[in-house]
């Protein structure tokens, strides 16, 4: 850690403009208050409050390498009474050498305020010791909170990882068996899969990159991955999309929608014959964005039990990128199923 003085231009100004409203109001009671004259108060004020706060800045460097938690109270308070007496020897002697020139050998000024510059200078050096032990305290507290930021952060980042990283192997080992049998049955569809599908897995991977996209962006990844389910279940997906073309502007989490339409597909087309309609609908309300997933599905064949591992790992993504815990909320209507985002945004989209 660097001297704070050097370190801190901000703190070194008001450091020296301290010293300088102490060192002249210092001068004006010698001369107008005590008599005093004037040279002996330049003087007086220059040894005081120049000489000795240069010196007392190198106090920082005697408490630096002296933690209060590395070493016994008994040998700090050594360690400090001999450093004091070596700082106020050193003033002293600068004092003498500065003061001989103008007030000679046989002036009595110098002799009879020694004591009071001894006594003095260790008082100094415990003022010295305070500002610079609480400088200390204050920066190793403030490296602490930005190391704890730093770690709480990828924390963050490690736990948005592992929420992501469950997104796809269900699609994709269903997809692969999907091109399995349509190399069979249908070679150019099957190819035709396996480009759609390369496309999706890239886009996927970006995740690895940022953590916001816009959210036309995630729409068209999203169409995407719908053509390539289309493939498997044919006329029993059906989406349907109502976007505000304002909301195309808007960010979203990397892959925060995919999981949703997983769902409806798992829950609503897996468990029946008849077609099953996903609809979209997106708007802007503010400073935030809307997004509207409701698939059909069969009541009566299906019984839901809580939240899948998909819904929660994005209400947890939610809660951990904004810091808010109700931002998804889901609507069980026996006939349908509903699922709403509110996705904050930093700028107004309507």
């Amino acid at each position: 850690m660097s001297h704070p003085l050097t370190n801190n231009y901000r703190l070194l100004i008001y450091y020296a403009l301290f010293w300088v409203v102490i060192g002249v109001t210092n001068l004006i009671m010698l001369t107008f208050f005590y008599n005093v004259p004037l040279t002996y108060s330049l003087l007086d004020t220059i040894s005081t409050f120049v000489i000795y706060p240069l010196l007392g800045s190198s106090i920082w460097y005697s408490i630096r390498y002296n933690n209060l938690e590395e070493i016994s109270i008994a040998r700090l308070i050594v360690f400090h009474l001999i450093a004091a007496s070596i700082l106020c020897g050193i003033w002293v002697s600068l004092i003498y050498a500065l003061f001989k020139p103008f007030v000679g050998e046989g002036n009595d000024f110098l002799k009879n305020s020694l004591p009071s510059k001894i006594f003095g200078g260790y008082v100094m050096y415990a003022v010295f010791l305070v500002f610079f032990y609480a400088v200390n305290y204050y920066q190793s507290l403030k490296e602490k909170v930005k190391k704890e930021g730093e770690y709480v952060a990828l924390i963050r980042e490690a736990e948005l990882q592992a929420l992501k990283s469950q997104i796809n192997p269900h699609f994709l080992f269903n997809s692969l068996n999907s091109i399995s049998s349509l190399t069979v049955s249908n070679p150019e569809k099957a190819q035709e899969m396996v480009i759609n599908l390369s496309t999706f897995m890239r886009y996927s991977l970006l995740h690895n990159e940022k953590e916001m996209v816009a959210f036309s962006r995630e729409l068209e990844n999203i169409k995407l991955y719908l053509s390539i389910e289309k493939v498997r279940f044919g006329k029993k997906l059906n989406a349907e999309f109502e976007i505000d073309a304002h909301c195309l502007e808007a960010e979203i989490p990397n892959m925060i929608l995919q999981p949703l339409f997983e769902n409806a597909i798992k829950y609503g087309v897996y468990e029946t014959t008849d077609q099953v309609t996903i609809k979209t609908t997106c708007e802007c309300d503010g400073n935030a964005l809307k997004i509207t997933i409701v698939n059909d599905y069969d009541h009566s064949t299906l019984k839901r039990k809580g939240e899948g591992i998909g819904l929660r790992n994005i209400r947890k993504r939610m809660e951990i990128i904004y810091n808010q815990p109700d931002l998804m909320k889901i609507t069980d209507n026996k006939t349908s199923f509903e699922v709403q985002l509110i996705i904050p945004q930093k700028q107004n989209l309507s």
